[in-house]
């Protein structure tokens, strides 16, 4: 897995605190490695001799979203993109509508911890 950083936005959580939450999610997977890069993804797959790239979307948006971005690095390094779509039943949530929800307190109690911002 791999964190992208864009400089140009202000992530929910420090680039740190994201590889560590990854690190604990993939703690019993042996074959994943968790790292982040700065820039585009495909000079990070380049690098590390990626040439497969599994990107999630919730819907359509998402997908007209990411399908110019997969033909671009396939393009310059051959590296294809595998969609998995959101379950259904969580697609509707978003990096916004959590961020707005919990400015409201009204994000579950046991959610809380997982989406408060430092």
């Amino acid at each position: 897995m791999c964190a992208m950083v864009n400089p140009n936005k202000t992530g929910r959580f420090p680039v740190t605190e994201r590889l560590d939450r990854l690190r604990a999610a993939a703690a019993d997977l042996s074959n994943v490695t968790v790292d982040s890069h700065t820039g585009l993804l495909v000079d990070y797959c380049r690098r590390a001799g990626i040439d497969v790239v599994i990107r999630g979307v919730r819907g359509v948006r998402d997908l007209d979203y990411e399908m110019p971005m997969a033909r671009m690095n396939h393009e310059l390094a051959g590296v294809e993109t595998f969609f998995i779509a959101a379950d259904p039943t969580l697609a509707h949530i978003s990096s916004t509508l959590v961020t707005a929800m919990s400015q409201q307190d009204r994000v579950p109690k046991q959610q809380a911890g997982a989406t408060a911002k430092p």
